[in-house]
Formats: structure tokens, C-alpha cells, sequence
């Protein structure tokens, strides 16, 4: 398929230009004004046309509890997630096409899926959310969430003797269910990345981060995992290792410019140092940050250090949703109030190309997407600039980022093929999604999770709140 842009407003260096736009096959093969026109003719008049973004880290899965989990910190609200986490493919598949869904509503044509898996069911889980991936048409990169220990030994020790169950996986095995994945759904050019994703350095063993780094460098896929989400976290990596967590990183070299590292919350100087000598990428997740009281991550910091830094919207029980518009501008303006110096503070046109090329950039892939260049993936978006959250007419950009955008994409395109025409899904049905999801579903409120009930003493115990 080819398509030409007609007559769309582009930024420039100099503000924002009225520009042509042609995609062949899966590629942008020029921009000018007033090209000859070539395939379908789509009317970019009033409409702002922009890269497609990286929805960097989620947990799709996560969505059947959304609005749902108890106001908690992240190991006890993770103790009611996997209390009452779904059971069947069929809702994996449900919750990946609603994810790609809400992701491409808000200008996302990528998303990083820290997969959920149903324990026993491991590659089913996988292939629902391919299957959902690719019947939507989103660049989806598959990141089966894997650990060794089991959810007690996040908590720290507080110099008590504890004593956890065994995982429900061995190392070795789990090693094997990555091996596996790469063999049966690695396809890029068909939209289907894996990424070898450890939850995090509280949940898994030296020998299965061993593993993972070796898969990586064997297959030359990117690494992703949670880093220092938490003030918890922060103190069980000096309990398990007496440095911090970005130290042990490094030294089994774990971090590379193929790396990204959801939240960074509790990261000291020496530790952004680490993050911008080694090229690894942060994912910024400030509502889940904010929901489960996790901390404000010093984005500026590492942004004046040289860390390359992306926007995710986190699992949508912990945000909970997935509007990436939503996370851009809280992730944007939240850090106003954490430096005086407003020259250090994100402008929306910088939000824009973290949210576009930092994401990229996280994925090893800057030099194919992330901004509108010939010679790129055709992975962009049409905002429709007469919505009526868009105006009045002032700063584009500037409203996208810093207003309430709703329906405010008329169209998008991934990898050159049209997805989002007019502001309505073009490859699947969503009315018989929406259906599916409200019969897959019963309205609930109050219920009680077994495991936080168990964890929760000692919990507060080590982190000091009263008992």
C-alpha cells in the first residue's frame, strides 16, 4: 500500500511547517510540500502530524482489576494482583487487544508488554497476546515476565531470619520457557519482538539474571526489567548484594544501550552516573509511580546526566489505564515542583520526542522510528487539530501535551499500514471487544486477599510504620 499526507502541519526548527507526507510499503519516502500525488490521498488539513510513540512498559494482563486493587505499596498491592490474577488465555487476548487499543487512541504505534504469564500455561499466554498483537496491527514487543523466588523474598529481611516456598519454576526451566519464545514468536518483521525481561533484581536469582544477559547477547534482543521501583527494593538490594542494585547491574553486565529499566525511582548520584555510562534507558511510569506511593523518579536528573528516558503507562491495575497523552503530561509537568530552576523543566516538544525517539532509542531501534525521517518505519499519527479539546488554535503540540486530548487522533499508521482511520480502530471490531470485555467481567468492590494479610505485618515491621 502507498499513501500520501496531504497539506499536514509538521514542527520545525522554526515552529511548524505545512508538509506532504508519502508512505510506500512500510517506509516514509518523502516529505515536501506539494508533492505528485501517489495511492490513497488522505487530507492532512488541520491535522498535526507526529512520530508514533512508545508505550515502553505495561502489563496488559493487569487490566481485568483495574480501578480495583486497594490503595497500597507495590509489595502488598502485588499481593492482591497475584491473588486473584486471570486464569485463561482467552482473557490475555482480551486485555492485549484492549491495551493496543487504548495505546493507539492516544498516539502510541508501540507497545512493550511485560507479559503476565498463567502459571502452567506459560506459552499459551504468550501466543494470545502475539495473536492479539498482531491482528490489531501495533508494534508489540513481548516481554515475558519471569523470576525464580517467590513474592515474600521482595520484602527485606529487616535482619530476620526468613524463610520463603520455592518459585514454581526452576532457573532452569525458566530459561527454557525464554529459549522456547525467541524460537516461536520472535518475527520483526512481522511486528512481534521478544525482550528477555527478569521482573527485577528482588524477585530473581544471580544465576537466572545470568541466564537472560546470555540469551541477549546469543540473540541480540533488548533487556527489560523493574529497577529500584520502590524505597523496599532499594534496601533488599544492599541486604542481597551491600551495593546498590545499578552497581550490581553493571557489574554483571546487565546494562547497554539494549537495556531499559522501568521506574528508577531510588537511584542515587553515582547510580545515574552508572545508568548514562552505560547508555541503558529509563521508562518513566509517574502514575503508577503515584498510585502506589513509589516516589517521585528524578527524571531531570537523569535527563541533565544524558540518560536517554521514555514514558510508560504501567500495568493498567497500578495507573490504570492505558492513556499514554495521560502519562506524557503528568510525566512531563510533575517535575516542575522538584527543581526551582524552570530552565531544567520538560517542554512539551521535548515530552514529544521522549514519548517518540526515546522510546526507539530504549529499543535499539532509533535508527528505524522515532521521528518522521525519510527512510524510516511508516509508524505515525494523524491529531486531529478542530477536536474540541484541541482548541482554540494556539501551541499544537503544546495543547497535546498539556491539555486533556479525547479522540484526538484521527489516524495512525504501523510499519505502512493504516490502523486508525478517522479516529475508529480499522482492523478489528471494538464494539465486539467492548462486548467481550463487559462479559468476561462482573462488577465487584470489596474482597479480601489472603496474601497480603500474611505479608503485611512484616512488611510495615521492616519499613518502620506502626504495627
Amino acid at each position: 500500500m502507498s499513501y500520501t499526507i496531504q497539506g499536514a502541519l509538521m514542527a520545525s526548527d522554526l515552529g511548524y511547517e505545512t508538509v506532504d507526507l508519502q508512505i510506500v510499503s512500510d517506509r516514509i519516502t518523502a516529505m515536501a510540500p506539494s508533492l505528485s500525488p501517489i495511492g490513497t490521498i488522505i487530507n492532512g488539513q488541520n491535522k498535526l502530524l507526529l512520530p508514533g510513540f512508545v508505550n515502553a512498559h505495561t502489563h496488559s494482563p493487569e487490566m481485568w482489576q483495574r480501578g480495583l486493587i486497594s490503595p497500597l505499596p507495590l509489595e502488598l498491592w502485588l499481593a492482591e494482583l497475584y491473588d486473584f490474577i486471570p486464569l485463561e488465555p482467552e482473557q490475555i487476548y482480551l486485555s492485549a487487544l484492549h491495551t493496543a487499543v487504548e495505546t493507539l487512541l492516544s498516539g502510541g504505534t508501540s507497545v512493550v508488554d511485560h507479559l503476565i504469564l498463567i502459571p502452567g500455561r506459560e506459552e499459551e499466554s504468550i501466543a494470545a497476546a502475539v495473536r492479539a498483537y498482531q491482528e490489531i496491527g501495533i508494534r508489540a514487543f513481548i516481554a515475558p515476565l519471569i523470576q525464580d523466588e517467590s513474592l515474600p523474598a521482595s520484602i527485606p529481611s529487616g535482619g530476620t531470619e526468613q524463610q520463603h516456598d520455592p518459585y514454581l519454576r526452576s532457573t532452569a526451566t525458566t530459561l527454557d520457557l525464554l529459549q522456547d519464545t525467541v524460537e516461536k514468536f520472535h518475527r520483526p518483521e512481522a511486528g512481534i519482538s521478544v525482550v528477555i525481561a527478569p521482573t527485577g533484581v528482588q524477585l530473581c536469582s544471580d544465576a537466572l539474571l545470568a541466564g537472560c544477559i546470555e540469551l541477549s547477547d546469543r540473540h541480540q534482543l533488548c533487556l527489560h526489567m523493574h529497577l529500584l521501583e520502590t524505597h523496599a527494593q532499594q534496601r533488599l538490594a544492599q541486604e542481597k548484594y551491600g551495593c546498590s542494585a545499578v552497581t550490581y547491574l553493571k557489574q554483571i553486565g546487565f546494562l547497554g544501550s539494549r537495556t531499559s529499566l522501568a521506574h528508577c525511582v531510588w537511584l542515587d548520584e553515582s547510580d545515574i552516573a552508572i545508568l548514562a555510562e552505560t547508555q541503558s534507558t529509563v521508562v518513566h511510569n509517574p502514575l503508577s509511580n503515584l498510585r502506589l506511593g513509589s516516589g517521585i523518579a528524578p527524571i531531570l536528573k537523569y535527563r541533565q546526566a544524558g540518560v536517554n528516558v521514555s514514558f510508560g503507562c504501567d500495568g493498567a491495575a497500578s495507573n490504570d489505564s492505558q492513556d499514554l497523552l495521560e502519562a506524557i503530561k503528568i510525566g512531563s509537568t510533575l517535575h516542575n515542583v522538584t527543581d526551582t530552576d524552570y530552565r531544567h523543566w520538560i517542554s512539551p516538544r521535548e515530552a514529544i520526542a521522549m514519548a517518540a525517539l526515546g522510546g526507539a532509542q530504549g529499543l535499539n531501534l532509533a535508527d528505524e522510528m522515532g521521528t518522521l525521517t525519510v527512510g524510516k518505519k511508516a509508524d505515525l499519527v494523524l491529531y486531529d487539530l478542530t477536536n474540541l479539546s484541541l482548541l482554540p488554535r494556539t501551541d499544537p503540540i503544546g495543547l497535546l501535551v498539556l491539555g486533556r486530548p479525547t479522540r484526538a487522533v484521527h489516524s495512525a499508521w504501523v510499519n505502512g499500514k493504516q490502523v486508525i482511520t478517522e479516529g475508529k480502530v480499522a482492523t478489528i471490531d471494538t464494539d465486539q471487544l467492548r462486548q467481550a470485555l463487559f462479559t468476561h467481567s462482573h462488577w465487584q468492590s470489596q474482597r479480601a486477599s489472603q496474601t497480603v494479610q500474611t505479608l503485611e505485618r512484616h512488611y510495615r515491621e521492616v519499613m518502620g510504620l506502626s504495627v
